[in-house]
C-alpha cells in the first residue's frame, strides 16, 4: 500500500468515527509526528509588493500564461 493510499483510507475512516475518545486518542498519536509548518514572517516591502499586486489584479493588469509564455520564449531566442 502506497503512502497516498494509506492517507486516503485514513482520511476516510476518520470522517466515518464518531468516538471522541477514539479520536482524541488519533489526535494525540499524530501530534507526536506532526509539525505544523513555520507561518511565514512578511517584511512590509513584501506586504506592500503584495498589496501592489493584487490591485493590478483586481485591475486587470496582469498576463495570461500564454501572453507570459510567448514573452518567454522571445526572451530565450535571444
Amino acid at each position: 500500500m502506497t503512502q497516498i493510499e494509506i492517507k486516503t483510507l485514513l482520511h476516510e475512516s476518520i470522517e466515518n468515527i464518531n468516538d471522541e475518545d477514539f479520536l482524541l486518542s488519533i489526535k494525540n498519536l499524530v501530534e507526536r509526528k506532526y509539525i505544523p509548518p513555520t507561518p511565514l514572517k512578511l517584511s512590509a516591502w513584501q506586504v506592500e509588493k503584495l498589496d501592489n499586486a493584487k490591485k493590478e489584479i483586481e485591475e486587470g493588469k496582469y498576463l495570461s500564461d500564454t501572453e507570459a509564455d510567448k514573452i518567454v520564449d522571445e526572451w530565450l531566442s535571444k
